[in-house]
């Protein structure tokens, strides 16, 4: 399960252990199943991996997305509570990607707006998780820009 290397010094023998090769899933926990696979597969187009009553995963191939129930400790827990998750794409045509989120009435938290970057945008899902989604222009900028919107939020 680990890979192991060897560091070897004249003085001492190590050995490190790696964890962590890659992100495997980004994983959105959600109220309801049914809703958020709709969202996703049909609204976003995303491609189905696996889906079941509990556990649905996005793409066939590098890291996926993955959806789960979320689960709750007590009815005293808000049910729209914050989520600490952003989930970024990365697409070719945002002009035309917008105009076909707009027509079904997709939530914007961040209208389209060109970064130092590139154009981007944010989109919120039915779990108020907030999904970025950049048409990357520049390989690299010394400006800053505000990934979440909220410096000129429109």
């Amino acid at each position: 399960m680990y890979n192991r290397i060897l560091l070897i010094t004249p003085n001492w023998i190590t050995s490190y252990k790696t964890m962590f090769g890659k992100i495997g899933s980004v994983i959105l926990l959600v109220d309801d199943m049914e809703r958020s696979y709709d969202f996703y597969s049909k609204m976003l187009g995303l491609k189905t991996k696996v889906k079941s009553r509990d556990w649905i995963e996005f793409f066939n191939s590098g890291t996926t997305l993955a959806l789960h129930p979320k689960k709750r400790k007590s009815s005293k827990e808000s049910p729209n509570s914050s989520s600490d998750i952003l989930v970024g794409f990365m697409v070719s045509d945002l002009d035309t990607l917008v105009e076909e989120l707009k027509a079904k009435n997709i939530k914007f938290f961040k209208e389209p707006k060109q970064e130092p970057f590139g154009k981007h945008t944010i989109i919120v899902d039915p779990d108020d998780h907030l999904i970025s989604i950049a048409e990357i222009t520049s390989s690299g900028t010394d400006e800053g820009f505000d990934l979440i919107g909220f410096i000129g939020r429109e």
